[in-house]
This record gives C-alpha cells, sequence and structure tokens, in this order.
C-alpha cells in the first residue's frame, strides 16, 4: 500500500467520529495539528492494514490530494 495520503477512498474505510464521541487528543497526520477532545473528525481505516487507521481532520482528508508535496499546515 502506498503512502497514507495516497489512499482512495475505495481503499479504506472512512468512519466519522461525531464530537459527543471524541474523547481523546489526535495528531492529524494531515497537518500535524491535533484534534481536539470534542472535534468530529474522520477515522480512516485502510481495508488491508487496519491496525494503520488514522484519525484526520475531515478538511485535512478531503484535501490531502491537493496538498504539496513535504508541506505542513
Amino acid at each position: 500500500m502506498s503512502d497514507i495520503t495516497d489512499w482512495t477512498d475505495d481503499e479504506v474505510e472512512i468512519r466519522r467520529v461525531q464530537p459527543y464521541r471524541a474523547v481523546k487528543l489526535y495528531i492529524c497526520p494531515g497537518c500535524h495539528g491535533d484534534i481536539l477532545v470534542g472535534q468530529g473528525h474522520y477515522v480512516i481505516v485502510p481495508r488491508q492494514a487496519p491496525d494503520l487507521r488514522r484519525h484526520w481532520h475531515i478538511a485535512c482528508w478531503d484535501q490531502r490530494l491537493r496538498r504539496r508535496p513535504g508541506r505542513v499546515r
């Protein structure tokens, strides 16, 4: 499987975490910013490697293919 930012929607399961279910702090791999407790976000689960699941800001996941390589925040 390729780099996390290259995953297509067909290669992953996208789970939406509602704000009331967001009870832990995570770091978004798209922008390296905090996903705060109480902030809705996505959990991206690769179909071929579910142990590589990651928590993403919704906007970061939706815009991941438009991000310039190597650019953070």
